[in-house]
């Protein structure tokens, strides 16, 4: 089967709309869960378990749909364990480390970066996606969104200030996500939903013994903290990488992009108004900047340009 991104597409049905909605409000409350996740277990063994019962849960289900295995190649497996390494192990790693120190509406108006980063990417590694005047002031913009929105204490990161690190590593999360949608998009054919799964399962190879070695084995929680383990695994995870699968092959990747102005809206919204965060000003100011160069960069796509 060919990669979701050859697959010809149709105009966007009420049922993809509907799915992109529910794409962006799982997304965007995915990053408070995850807060609620780490009252009762370490960062490495929140990372683990979300991408370890994710990948269980995609694993039966490709099973259940009976998908024929994958054509196996070298270049493919290169691929699935990169992308293993910078879709799941590594950004999963990074949020959870960095939601400690930061509130999780900052991890999901982070999140709102990442096509802009994708754009400087694709101009180099993806053949006709070139950076035009209009892509690079829209990167531009979106790009001091993100400096607003790391703020200040940045330059003393390096002297041991943990919430500064803890900024960077939301971001960093979000330049990762960046790399694996341009490596996805030149991975060489394969079932999305098998491509999913298996980097799941690399994410988890290598997440399971950082998490024994740091952390140790997990016990019993608070019901409400393993409920939150559990969400994560199975819904924004597992659930969420099988309705995008569906979303694309059937309105298109272009589409999908309308999940990323719903993200830092919705964790706004329920880090605010469910684990009361204060919301500092310049992060509305941010999100402004960030949807404003979001607006430029794709604004003519519509277009062809």
């Amino acid at each position: 089967m060919a990669r979701t991104t050859d697959t010809p597409v149709s105009q966007p049905t009420l049922g993809n709309y509907i799915s992109v909605i529910g794409l962006g409000l799982i997304w965007g409350g995915t990053f408070m869960v995850v807060a609620v996740a780490l009252q009762g277990y370490g960062p490495v063994t929140v990372a683990t378990a979300r991408v370890t019962l994710g990948a269980l849960a995609l694993l039966s289900l490709v099973v259940a749909m009976g998908r024929p295995l994958p054509a196996w190649s070298p270049l493919l497996g290169f691929y699935v364990v990169v992308l293993g390494i910078l879709t799941s192990a590594l950004p999963f790693m990074l949020l959870s480390w960095g939601q400690q120190y930061v509130p999780s509406a900052f991890a999901g108006l982070s999140m709102a970066v990442l096509p802009l980063f994708v754009l400087p990417l694709a101009h180099w590694f993806v053949p006709g996606d070139r950076l035009t005047a209009r892509k690079a002031s829209g990167f531009g913009l979106g790009l001091c969104g993100a400096l607003v929105l790391l703020g200040p204490g940045i330059t003393a990161a390096g002297g041991g200030d943990l919430v500064a690190l803890g900024r960077i590593a939301c971001i960093a999360a979000t330049v990762c996500y960046a790399a694996g949608s341009i490596l996805t998009r030149r991975c060489p054919a394969i079932d999305g939903l098998w491509l999913s799964a298996l980097t799941l399962i690399v994410g988890s190879v290598i997440l399971l013994p950082a998490m024994l070695v740091i952390e140790g084995l997990p016990g019993a929680a608070d019901p409400v903290v393993m409920g939150a383990i559990l969400f994560l695994g199975l819904v924004p995870t597992a659930f969420a990488a099988f309705l995008r699968v569906q979303v694309i092959r059937s309105a298109g990747p272009s589409f999908m992009t309308l999940v990323n102005y719903q993200v830092p809206v919705w964790s706004m919204l329920f880090g605010a108004l469910v684990l009361s965060e204060v919301l500092p000003p310049r992060f509305f100011v941010a999100l402004a900047l960030i949807a404003l160069g979001l607006a430029i960069s794709q604004s003519g796509r519509r277009r062809g340009g």
